[in-house]
């Protein structure tokens, strides 16, 4: 993850630079803020992949002298089927129509969205990961 963070700070400060001249050369504020908003997306990536390093120290694959087996074992918790997408992309339709034919659907729609995150947020809450 070192050289990862390493990477994404150097894309943050080719977008810093190039804000800067941008900025000085063109003064066009859409153009600022594009470049600004890149800066600080590509920092926060490369801030958390130099906080993951320091955390959890050098993966096997940033080692030299690292074995495929070292990776072996169980990788994470992939949930199985679930309803809540359909309900939240069913909410974000009626949001979207309900700006069109009214705000009693778009209110609707805003109750179904909530239901369908709410659903997907908390769904494996009590989940133990032993």
């Amino acid at each position: 993850m070192k050289s990862e963070g390493y990477l994404f700070a150097g894309v943050a400060v080719f977008f810093l630079l190039t804000d800067v001249a941008y900025g000085w050369f063109a003064r066009e504020p859409a153009g600022v803020a594009a470049l600004t908003v890149s800066c600080f997306m590509a920092s926060v990536i490369a801030f958390f992949c130099l906080i993951n390093h320091r955390r959890k120290g050098a993966r096997p694959e940033d080692r030299h002298g690292g074995e495929i087996h070292e990776r072996s074992g169980r990788l994470d918790f992939f949930p199985p089927h679930s309803r809540h997408p359909v309900v939240t992309a069913a909410g974000v339709v009626l949001c979207a129509v309900g700006v069109v034919y009214g705000l009693w659907l778009f209110l609707i729609g805003a109750g179904v969205l909530a239901l369908g995150l709410l659903g997907m947020v908390l769904e494996f809450a009590g989940r133990d990961d032993a």
